[in-house]
């Protein structure tokens, strides 16, 4: 029923963002999807990673198969393009529609050829995959969305509340290019492959799914896709660049001043900044902190090796967000508390609306919907007393971590032992 209704839901939002897309003349997420099944992908990488998530419900031998006929299919498509020369999109990648290919077909082998457990299992495999590109295609939408029908940004509200950080913004740029083109290659890489490392993370937790022809409750990508799903709406309500784009030369004669990542942006009263209409408003929060804080919280409980992988994700994700400027330290911090409120809000949904879970969430938006309010209507205190500002940011951030951590032992039974007391003598 809980899958039924989700895909209802899923489907119902999908057509609604394809209406709104049609209006404003940009392609929609169901058109985006539909153009890969000829049309060279904009990342094979990610189609094969949902061809991945949709395997875990299949045997070994049925696993190979499917991986056999992706590549054959690309091989095919790859040989047609060469043949009649067709070439590549700029972002397009040569290889990726036969795993969108495979996992098509089998949405029709559960329909036509399998029936009932096996029929339920197989389609939410597909689902599962379906999820994870339609949701990459539901974030372009919602990108190009922004670029159209919002004509201001706060920017200049959120570099004076990034002074109360010591705008790290700049200084992980200037490191970043003294790092060279190794260190920006690197986090390039990691940046873009986010939901690749996500889907790694995700087929451990998934690993016994074809054994045991379950699910389990709660698992990454549930995290991942609600993220995505809920923080462009908060874009809609708080439009922002980032510095490469206000601050920086990527932002042209919009840019409110060539600044990034040289020179600190004056203290000063801020206003709306009128932008073009390309550049998306993602900066606030910044999901790709919410996403790679999600990959940290889901790694703690596996082995040393995806701990640590976890770790040098969500470390190497935060350093490329702000060194090239498409962030500030601010909307890390939003990204964080936003997280890791979506985490426990997920997991208080398994526990049926845990009292101690829903204080949890509360407590987390609360903090995230203060945090957004000082950014826009006290950005020049912040800038002015950055001892009180920053200390109380970065607080407020640990509080909710804390509250999480406290929470998991709650729910895992872990209780403070009782103090020690030496023994009474027996009386005479």
């Amino acid at each position: 029923m809980l899958w039924a209704t989700a895909g209802v839901i899923t489907l119902g939002f999908l057509v609604a963002l394809q209406i709104v897309a049609h209006h404003l003349g940009i392609p929609g997420p169901i058109t985006q999807q539909a153009r890969e099944v000829i049309h060279a992908p904009k990342s094979g990488f990610l189609l094969y990673a949902s061809m991945a998530l949709t395997m875990v419900v299949l045997t070994w031998r049925q696993r190979l198969i499917s991986l056999g006929a992706a590549l054959g299919i690309d091989l095919v498509f790859l040989t047609v393009r060469w043949a009649i020369g067709a070439g590549l999109p700029e972002d397009g990648h040569p290889f990726g529609n036969g795993a969108l290919w495979v996992v098509l077909g089998l949405a029709a082998i559960a329909l036509t050829r399998r029936t009932g457990p096996d029929r339920v299992l197989l389609l939410k495999g597909v689902g599962l995959g379906l999820l994870l590109v339609t949701g990459r295609k539901t974030g372009d939408t919602w990108l190009l969305i922004t670029s159209q029908t919002l004509p201001v940004t706060l920017d200049p509200y959120i570099a004076m509340a990034d002074h109360a950080l010591g705008n790290p913004s700049w200084l992980a740029g200037r490191l970043l290019e003294a790092g060279g083109p190794v260190a920006e290659h690197t986090l390039d890489a990691v940046y873009a492959q986010l939901a690749v490392a996500a889907v790694v993370v995700a087929l451990y937790q998934l690993r016994d799914v074809a054994a045991e022809r379950r699910f389990p409750r709660h698992h990454l990508v549930r995290t991942f896709l609600v993220i995505g799903l809920v923080g462009p709406a908060v874009y809609m309500v708080y439009p922002v660049v980032g510095p490469m784009f206000a601050y920086g030369p990527d932002g042209g004669t919009w840019a409110a001043a060539d600044l990034w990542p040289n020179t600190l942006p004056p203290i000063s009263t801020p206003y709306h900044l009128p932008f073009d209409e390309i550049t998306p408003r993602n900066c606030m929060p910044s999901l790709h902190t919410a996403w790679a804080t999600a990959i940290f919280l889901h790694t703690r409980r596996g082995p040393r090796g995806l701990r640590v992988a976890g770790t040098f994700w969500l470390v190497a994700t935060l350093a490329a967000t702000l060194g090239f400027g498409w962030h500030y330290g601010v909307d890390l911090v939003a990204g964080v508390v936003f997280a890791y409120t979506i985490e426990a809000g997920l997991r208080t949904f398994d526990r049926g609306w845990d009292r101690a879970g829903l204080l949890l969430v509360g407590y987390g938006t609360t903090v995230f919907v203060a945090l957004l309010a000082a950014y826009r209507f006290a950005p020049l205190e912040m800038a002015r007393y950055p001892w009180l500002a920053g200390p109380l940011l970065l607080l407020v951030m640990a509080s909710v971590v804390y509250a999480y951590q406290r929470l998991i032992k709650l729910w895992q039974g872990v209780t403070v032992p009782a103090p020690r007391t030496e023994p009474q003598p027996e009386p005479a």
